[in-house]
């Protein structure tokens, strides 16, 4: 039975007065508010911004009091909007206004500086606001130069996008590919967690949507573990596991042990989502040239070149809801393959949450 690491080398979640003193007139509706829910709100919404037609400014909840305000450019309004249950406010520019005015910045983007944030309908001062980095001169000039009212704001930095590393989805070094095992951190710093032999490798690491970090520690061969610190900005380290085609992700929990016997699965960039049993704890494997690594646990569930690293986590229970999950370990090595069946070993995550004093992530 050969045994192998699995790394695919490449180029590359009283009282009676009290209620009759204070009873709402039979002729007024119930107040419109927060608690009435999202569903009542945006009917009573829909319903207000058909019967003011051109004079509605647009709604809003106000944060004192969570009641829904309703503006209108119409005076005559506001009546109408009492009597539905909500507080009515005169203003300068209907939504209609407000929303070409916006739509006029939507088509100046040809030539856009670099310090303009974005910008927005801000529906409770009846303005369109333009978001300026720093107060730049560029930045503010293009706002004020559309020819059209608005509102320049100062922000302290130009928004990005974000995207998530996930147990499981593909972590690429410079030398070859292998696949995320969980997230963690310490009292500074967030890191990825993956197989000692794929950071063994070194050198800055990538996600499926870009740059993560560099490779910070690892330990390989007696030791298969790895951690990747996240240095950019843009990443976000949230405690869950790809299902890819068998379903929506799970979320760690914890880290409690699955014994013999116990029932596993495992998530990889090659072969996706797998399942089995654990067969042995505590295991030495020899990976041939004087790798061994020990304190493996092994299992039934196969795994292929490329799924090193990956998470091996407690299985699911069935049922609807957001999967909750035991972290296990990350994939180490292996014989056989998912065609034929195989047999694959994992590194315990507690040893190298033990070691480096880490965290698993949580929501």
């Amino acid at each position: 039975m050969i045994r192998r690491p699995l790394r695919a080398v490449t180029v590359l979640a009283g009282a009676a007065a009290a209620v009759t003193a204070f009873a709402t007139p039979a002729s007024a509706a119930p107040a419109l508010n927060e608690a009435a829910g999202p569903a009542v709100l945006a009917a009573a919404q829909q319903k207000l911004g058909d019967s003011l037609g051109a004079a509605f400014a647009g709604s809003w909840l106000d944060t004192a009091t969570g009641g829904l305000v309703v503006g209108t450019t119409d005076a005559s309004g506001s009546a109408r909007i009492r009597a539905a249950g909500a507080t009515p406010k005169v203003v300068r520019h209907s939504a209609a206004e407000l929303k070409k005015i916006q739509s006029t910045l939507d088509n100046r983007t040809a030539g856009l500086p670099g310090s303009v944030a974005g910008w927005y309908v801000d529906t409770p001062a009846n303005e369109v606001v333009v978001s300026v980095v720093g107060g730049d001169a560029a930045g503010r000039a293009w706002a004020t130069s559309a020819g059209v009212p608005v509102r320049v704001d100062q922000v302290k930095s130009a928004p990005r996008p974000l995207w998530a590393v996930i147990g499981g989805q593909g972590l690429y070094f410079s030398g070859g590919a292998c696949s995320v095992g969980f997230n963690a951190y310490d009292d500074d710093d967030h890191y990825v967690i993956t197989a000692g032999h794929c950071t063994e490798l070194g050198g800055t690491v990538r996600g499926v949507d870009g740059t993560i970090g560099r490779v910070e520690r690892s330990s390989f061969p007696g030791n298969d573990y790895g951690t990747v610190k996240v240095t950019h900005s843009d990443v976000s380290t949230p405690p869950r596991v790809d299902r890819y085609e068998d379903g929506s992700d799970v979320r760690i929990e914890g880290a409690d042990v699955v014994g013999v016997g116990g029932r596993v699965c495992r998530s990889g960039i090659t072969t996706h989502w797998r399942c089995g049993r654990v067969e042995a704890l505590d295991q030495t494997v020899n990976y041939g040239n004087g790798n061994i690594a020990r304190g493996l646990t092994q299992t039934s569930a196969c795994a292929e070149p490329g799924d090193s690293g990956g998470s091996f986590v407690s299985r699911p229970e069935s049922g609807s809801g957001t999967k909750l999950v035991q972290a296990q370990g990350m994939t180490s090595g292996g014989s056989g393959d998912c065609d034929e069946g195989g047999t694959t070993f994992f590194q315990p995550v507690k040893e190298v949450l033990n070691r480096y004093d880490l965290t698993l992530e949580k929501d």
